[in-house]
């Protein structure tokens, strides 16, 4: 939305010359515009209903005053989110089933740290697929008081055999992140045929919390009745249902794209991603992204709420590394 720190970033844009000094204050605003963006989301989310969980992934640098490891909590964003989620913490850093080189994992565990000290649960995705590498995962972020997923399939198109015994499976009654002692990371349906397929095959687990998209493969949201029969674990607790959405990059499979984007792009919309195509950058801090993803009923956070979603999984946190 456009408030005075979005003048600066603008400013600053067009200065003719940067210096260090005003690239470090560019990376700033634009650090502070997508704390802004969560804290607003989560505010409109919460009003709507008071237990309801905001968690971003990646982005970590957030959560610390100048986004390094010494810098003191950034209180105003930590108070609007219930969590962290991280991927690739000790595996998939560069490339899948292989291990993230050890500078870059204790960077990231320092500021995870920043989290945990304000009692934010912290959810790690490793993408490994050999037995051996899974285990190590589960046992690093055990030491580290985090939940965690190994994923073997970096699409997250499935539920992994491995372990046959999920780990820290209960049947308690999930009621809030911080009782959750592992969770399923399911956001593409590629590979199930139906509906019905995937919502029999996640509610045949235990899992204390599941995340997923809110469409399934053929673009239509899920109901609020069959979120809610996903809330129910095979062993007959209840657990958590998450829904996936993207805030900072625009997907031109989602329902709010409009074809003719492709040629006249509206002025937020902006390259696209060479990894992963049909997913555009966005700038972020604008009001008309913004009201796409919040604020109003017709607005892509209020369908997950109407769908009876426990929570949202923000992805494209790190979204301001792309204009830094």
């Amino acid at each position: 939305m456009n408030h005075p720190r979005f003048l600066v970033l603008v400013l600053i844009g067009l200065a003719s010359a940067c210096g260090k000094d005003d690239d470090n204050i560019r990376n700033v605003e634009l650090r502070d515009e997508m704390r802004a963006f969560v804290i607003d989301l989560s505010t409109y989310a919460k009003a709507q209903n008071n237990n309801f969980i905001v968690i971003p992934q990646n982005g970590i640098e957030l959560v610390s005053s100048n986004g390094d490891t010494d810098g003191s909590p950034e209180l105003s964003y930590l108070n609007a989110i219930d969590g962290n989620g991280q991927e690739y913490l000790f595996y998939g850093y560069n490339n899948d089933n292989q291990i993230t080189p050890t500078v870059e994992s204790q960077y990231l565990v320092d500021l995870l740290s920043i989290s945990q000290g304000t009692n934010k649960a912290i959810l790690v995705m490793d993408y490994c697929s050999t037995p051996s590498n899974m285990d190590n995962t589960y046992a690093k972020c055990m030491s580290q008081g985090y939940i965690s997923f190994a994923a073997d399939e970096r699409d997250l198109n499935n539920i992994p055999n491995y372990p046959s015994t999920i780990r820290g499976e209960n049947s308690n009654n999930i009621t809030s992140l911080a009782a959750i002692e592992n969770f399923l990371y399911l956001i593409n349906p590629e590979n199930f045929n139906s509906r019905a397929g995937l919502i029999n095959a996640i509610s045949a687990t235990n899992y204390d919390l599941v995340i997923l998209d809110l469409f399934f493969n053929d673009n239509t949201t899920f109901l609020p009745s069959e979120i809610d029969a996903l809330k129910v674990k095979s062993n007959g607790g209840t657990r958590l249902v998450i829904a996936y959405m993207s805030i900072g990059e625009a997907e031109d499979y989602r329902y709010y794209w409009d074809k003719s984007w492709y040629k006249n792009a509206p002025e937020w919309l902006d390259d696209e991603n060479s990894d992963w195509a049909g997913n555009f950058k966005v700038k972020y801090w604008n009001e008309d992204w913004q009201s796409i993803i919040f604020g109003n009923n017709d607005s892509y956070l209020k369908k997950i709420i109407d769908a009876n979603f426990d929570g949202v999984y923000l992805d494209i946190i790190d979204a301001y590394e792309y204009y830094e």
